[in-house]
Parts: structure tokens; sequence; C-alpha cells
């Protein structure tokens, strides 16, 4: 079987997998989302400072939040059928135009925060292994863990500190300079300038899972027969390192890459809070306190589709990083 007959089955099975699984998080949310006091009425009743039954009664008519649950979940159902997720009642837009808005900010954050995270991990995992019981290796495992053990938050607080405050390296927040002006590479620049600090906040947490991972891996298929026959034939000893023992050892970590990436966005709710980045999770917070459940449910489905989508990818990695998976 060649490898794209390989990659091409991997892509049909998960294909597969992904629709019943989206339709379930599609009805599993909805239903836990109608469990949350209030809604959307509530809220702007209460910024208003007083409202009347009949305003009430009216408000929850007009965004049909008076029909029964069953009802509720049909009409979000047909309309998702159409392609439509829904209107926000706070925001006067269509969800989709929102998470338009929100999405690509989210993305390169994510991205950018699971580069560092796998870059990092990788590299301090495999300088662990080579000097496994040394005071190199305890060293970094210390190091590790300390990311791995103080609240994201609080990292990201303390390099605003000590970044942007202190040093005056970095921005402390936004997305871009406002009134700039800039395009093409300069605008590149400054918006890679203004993600640093986030995108590392919300990644260094992963740095230690995926360097003590890494470190296990690389010592576990060092020990294989492989390795030993590869060394017997008489290949170079970074050929042995790069294509039997680190291409074997990324196995386990790409899984937990792929594992990981609902994590971080979960995670980038408190990231793009602290500082101030315009993405889906911030929007996200920004939903729940305003019982917008209409834009939640966009973000969920949106964020469970790209959990399946990343996981996609993963099995892809995988397949093609050991031939012997069996994809079938």
């Amino acid at each position: 079987m060649t490898a794209a007959s390989r990659l091409l089955l991997v892509l049909r099975r998960t294909a597969l997998q992904a629709v019943p699984t989206a339709i379930g998080i599609v009805i599993l949310n909805f239903f836990l989302l109608q469990l949350a006091p209030g809604d959307a009425a509530d809220v702007m009743a209460g910024e208003s400072g007083a409202a009347t039954e009949e305003t009430m009664a009216m408000l929850r008519q007009r965004f049909g939040l008076d029909l029964p649950v069953l009802r509720q979940l049909y009409a979000y159902l047909a309309n998702l059928a159409q392609g439509s997720l829904g209107f926000s009642p706070r925001y006067n837009l269509p969800v989709a135009t929102l998470i338009g808005q929100r999405l690509p900010g989210t993305l390169l954050l994510m991205g950018l925060a699971l580069a560092i995270a796998l870059v990092l991990g990788v590299m301090l995992g495999v300088a662990m292994a080579l000097h496994a019981g040394r005071p190199l290796d305890r060293l970094l495992s210390i190091g590790t863990l300390i990311f791995y053990s103080v609240p994201g938050f609080w990292i990201g607080l303390m390099m605003i500190v000590l970044f942007s405050v202190t040093l005056g390296w970095l921005p402390s927040g936004g997305s871009g300079t406002i009134g700039a002006g800039l395009s093409g590479l300069n605008a590149v620049l400054n918006r890679l300038r203004y993600m640093i600090l986030p995108a590392t906040s919300l990644g260094l947490f992963y740095v230690a899972i995926y360097a003590r991972m890494t470190r296990a891996s690389v010592l576990e298929v060092s020990t294989q027969d492989f390795v030993r026959t590869a060394s017997a034939k008489g290949l170079p000893p970074s050929a042995i390192a790069v294509r039997h023992v680190l291409r074997n050892a990324l196995l386990p970590v790409t899984t937990l890459a792929g594992m990981h990436f609902g994590g971080i966005l979960g995670g980038a709710v408190v990231v793009e809070t602290v500082y101030s980045w315009p993405g889906l999770g911030r929007l996200a917070f920004e939903a729940v306190m305003q019982r917008d459940f209409s834009v939640l449910l966009g973000i969920l489905l949106l964020s469970s589709l790209l959990v399946i989508f990343v996981n996609m990818i993963v099995d892809l990695v995988q397949a093609w990083l050991d031939p012997r998976i069996d994809v079938r």
C-alpha cells in the first residue's frame, strides 16, 4: 500500500467518525446551555434598570426564547442545516459574522502557542534524554515543571510586568498599533510583536508536558532493536537520531498535541482577557456574562469542529511517521 493510499484511508475513516461526533456535540451543547440560569432578556432588562413583564415577554418572543426547549432545538438544527449559526440578540449581528471577526486572531494565537510549546518541549526533552540522570537533566526538569505548576494568568501578568512595564520591550495588550497604517511585512511584524507575550503565556504550560513525554519516549525508543540494528549497519549517529529515534519518539507527542488543542482553546479565554486580545476566547467570556447563548453555541460548535479537524491531522501525521500503524 502506497503512502498516498494510506493517508486517504485515514482521512476517510476519520471523516466518517467526525459526522456523528459533531451531531452529538451540537445536541449536548444545546441542552447543557439550557441548564444555565437566566437568558439574554434578563441581562438586557437588568442593564436597562427596569423592565415590565410585557417588555420581558416581548424580548423573549422576539428572540425565540419563549418556545419549548425541543422547538428551540429544532429551530437551531434547522438553521444549521441552512448554514446559519443564528442571530445574536446582544450584538444585533449574525453569529457567523461575529465569529468570523474573532476567529483569525484566535487561530493565529493558538497556532503560535502550540508551535512554541512543541518546539521548546521537543528540544528540551531531547536535551534531557541525552543528559539523563545528570545535572542538566535535573535542572531542565525543575525549570519545566515550574511552568506546569504556575497558573497561566499569573505567568501572563508577570510577563507583562517584566517585558512591558519594566523593560518596555513588548506591548502589554491589544492586537496591533492603532492608527499605524502599516502594510506588508511591517504589518506582519507589528502583529507578531503583539502576539509574543500572549502566545508564550498560553504555550508555556504545555512545554513541561511535551518535554517530559519526549524525554521518556526518546529513552524508550533508543533501547529498541531497530535502533541497535541501524547502529550495527554503520549509519551515522545523526541519521539514527533523526530518522529512527526522534521520528518514532514523536508519535506520543503528536497524540498529546491533538488532545491539548481543545485545552489551548479553553486557556485562550484567560489569556485573551489578560492581554485584551480580540479572539474567540474573549468573545465566549462576554457571551457567558451576557447570556448570549446563540453566540456561545456557535463558538462551542466551531471549537468542537476545530478539535475534530486537528485530530484528523494528527491521525494523518502518525500514519506518515509510522508505516506500521493499521489504518483500516
